[in-house]
């Protein structure tokens, strides 16, 4: 039997221009900071002789594969990516760096959420990638249209309440 899986959908190559920095950031910190120091305590655990039994030798092996594997995809990742800073033409209508209002027809329960790029997305905050079925389905709508979204959950009913171009944190 084979592991073999299909090739995951290209996610969208959009980016605000914060989600941008703090990407940018994470690269510079992980090849200026954290990999010299790695590869000082890999010289270091190498320094002490037998690497076969040497735990601290494999476990900063691993480490260093992890920060050299997170660089390469944020070096190819950053350079595919295409930063949106503007407005689009109509505000009014739901696109790429949206802040939605929400009421959950179902429920009358209210919602904000902000569409973002993939790289960006933080439940926590409400920002949800563009490629999501919720955000799919709210593109391109206006305040007060009504529409419905296939969530994990089943069909749900939303309408617009507020769409925002403001930067939120």
């Amino acid at each position: 039997m084979s592991r073999w899986r299909p090739p995951s959908e290209k996610s969208t190559a959009l980016i605000t221009p914060a989600g941008h920095a703090r990407l940018k950031s994470e690269l510079d910190e992980l090849w200026r900071v954290r990999r010299p120091e790695v590869v000082k305590a890999l010289a270091a655990a190498a320094a002490e002789g037998d690497r076969s039994e040497n735990a601290e030798y494999t476990y900063r092996k691993k480490q260093l594969g992890e920060i050299d594997r997170r660089v390469r995809y944020l070096s190819k990742r950053l350079e595919s990516l295409r930063v949106v800073d503007a407005a689009p033409a109509d505000p009014k209508a739901v696109f790429f760096g949206a802040t939605v209002e929400l009421e959950n027809l179902s429920t009358a329960e209210l919602s904000r959420y902000r569409i973002v790029g993939p790289d960006e997305t933080d439940a926590s905050r409400g920002w949800i990638s563009i490629d999501s079925p919720l955000a799919r389905a709210m593109l391109k709508k206006r305040v007060d249209d009504e529409f419905e979204a296939m969530l994990p959950g089943g069909i749900a009913s939303f309408a617009i309440i507020g769409v925002n171009y403001g930067e939120e944190s």
